[in-house]
């Protein structure tokens, strides 16, 4: 499965409203898993499992609690069993049907 999540403090009291130190915690936690992952200014992305890849989500979710007085998360999870490799190969057969569709044009 592919998991597509966002994770921040609410209430952190910061005049900047930064959230980049927490978001660092929970990135952390991705990294430390081993999980197939990537991050963008957005999103995560992780890969795995449901159980490994869920377990991930929470523990990064816990990792931002210290920061703030409530955590939201944001979670789109694309479910298909028996693939593997999809955080790339996703984009990969989106980057052949790009190419393909400028060589009909």
């Amino acid at each position: 499965m592919l998991i597509a999540f966002s994770v921040a403090p609410s209430g952190t009291g910061r005049a900047d409203g930064s959230v980049h130190d927490a978001v660092a915690a929970a990135v952390a936690v991705v990294r430390a898993s081993g999980l197939p992952h990537r991050t963008s200014s957005m999103f995560t992305e992780i890969e795995g499992e449901w159980d490994e890849a869920m377990d991930v989500v929470r523990r990064a979710t816990e990792a931002v609690l210290p920061f703030g007085s409530r955590v939201s998360l944001v979670l789109k999870a694309d479910i298909r069993p028996g693939y593997t490799g999809e955080l790339d190969g996703k984009l990969e057969r989106l980057e052949r049907a790009l190419h393909d569709e400028r060589r009909d044009d």
